[in-house]
C-alpha cells in the first residue's frame, strides 16, 4: 500500500538548518507531484511546499519562501525539504504527501534556544 516515512526532524536553535527526508513506497513515485505539510498542535495542517513529478517546478507557502527548498530523487523514491533560517514559528510536525494514500507519522521539528 501507499506509505510515506518522514525523517530528519529534531531540535535546532533559531537560525539553524535541517534537512527532512520522506521515503515513499507503494506507488509510481515519479508520476506524482509531492507536497510537504506541517501541523502545530491546535492548528490546521498547513501546506508548505510542492514539487512537480519531474522536479522541474516548485512552489512554496509565503511563510517559508526563500528559506525552504523542496527537491526529489525519483531514483530513490524520496522527497526532501531543506530548511534554513529556522524560527520558533517553524516548530511543527512535518509530513509529505502525494495525491494518493494517507498520511505518514511525520517528523517533529522543534526550533528553540
Amino acid at each position: 500500500q501507499v506509505q510515506f516515512v518522514e525523517s530528519g526532524g529534531g531540535l535546532v536553535q533559531p537560525g539553524g538548518s535541517l534537512r527532512l527526508s520522506c521515503a515513499a513506497s507503494g506507488f509510481t513515485f515519479s508520476r506524482y507531484t509531492m507536497n510537504w505539510y506541517r501541523r502545530t498542535p491546535g492548528k490546521e495542517r498547513e501546506w508548505v511546499a510542492v514539487i512537480s513529478s519531474t522536479g522541474g517546478s516548485t512552489n512554496y507557502a509565503d511563510s517559508v519562501k526563500g528559506r525552504f527548498t523542496i527537491s526529489r530523487d525519483n531514483a530513490k523514491n524520496t522527497v526532501f525539504l531543506q530548511m534554513t533560517s529556522l524560527s520558533p514559528e517553524d516548530t511543527a510536525v512535518y509530513y509529505c504527501k502525494a495525491s494518493i494514500g494517507g498520511w505518514g507519522q511525520g517528523t517533529q521539528v522543534t526550533v528553540s534556544s
